[in-house]
């Protein structure tokens, strides 16, 4: 065996991540009520700090910015931890083996950012905050099928040589059986779930179908503009 291989074959950039959410509910489950509280607040995605005039919400103006993405780093309770994460090592890790650690994080990043713009859009002004990363995952669902399911009709090496699969067009996933099969199941497991809800001291929740659905369509729409397969096919985008 040549190289060294990352332990159970993760890769590094998936196991950071995984890390980085475990240690984050761990430090919240850790702290006072009150201030872990305010911090899952400070990082959660709330719209209502978009309304004029916004109400004093923990980390004012900055996380106005910052929480387009750092809500996907705290999670509601360790279910949703779990569940996010087993989601994560499952089609995150196959992302990550084709496109490198930089674009995969920058895909995720982005597919997450799309699902906190599509829940604003539907939202807008509410105070019930949102947190996880499920909206990132849905983007890498979305992408992680537009090659896998070309691996099945091919013999792979290894693990680590998806990026010789060719990357399916949009058309072809969206007419793809297995596709839509895979899509209903998702849904449904989405309602089973409710993968993107928080509940603050009983004052609300929200299951985040819009969030899921927004980082579902920018995975499967933008994933050629990060995808680096050193074999494509005319036709392939």
């Amino acid at each position: 065996m040549n190289g060294r291989q990352p332990i159970f074959n993760i890769p590094a950039s998936v196991v950071w991540l995984l890390v980085i959410m475990a240690g984050m509910h761990l430090l919240r489950s850790q702290l006072p009520s009150q201030v872990g509280e305010e911090l899952l607040l400070t990082l959660a995605f709330i719209p209502a700090r978009y309304v004029f005039p916004a109400p004093n919400l923990p980390g004012g103006e900055w996380a106005d910015v910052t929480s387009f993405v750092t809500y996907m780093l705290v999670h509601g309770d360790a279910t949703h931890l779990i569940v996010n994460s087993v989601w994560m090592l499952a089609f995150g890790s196959a992302v990550a083996k084709r496109v490198g650690s930089l674009r995969f994080i920058l895909f995720s990043t982005l597919c997450g950012v799309a699902g906190a713009l599509a829940h604003l859009a539907l939202h807008f002004g509410e105070l019930v905050p949102v947190v996880g990363a499920s909206a990132a995952i849905s983007g890498q669902m979305a992408a992680a099928i537009r090659f896998m399911f070309g691996a099945s009709r091919q013999i792979i090496p290894s693990a680590g040589d998806l990026a010789f699969v060719p990357l399916a067009s949009i058309w072809q996933t969206l007419t793809d059986l297995r596709f839509l099969a895979f899509l209903t199941v998702w849904i449904a497991l989405n309602m089973l779930f409710g993968l993107g809800g928080v509940d603050v001291n009983g004052a609300g929740s929200s299951i985040a179908w819009e969030a899921h659905i927004g980082g579902f369509l920018c995975g499967l729409f933008a994933f050629g503009l990060f995808d680096r397969s050193v074999r494509r096919r005319d036709g392939f985008v």
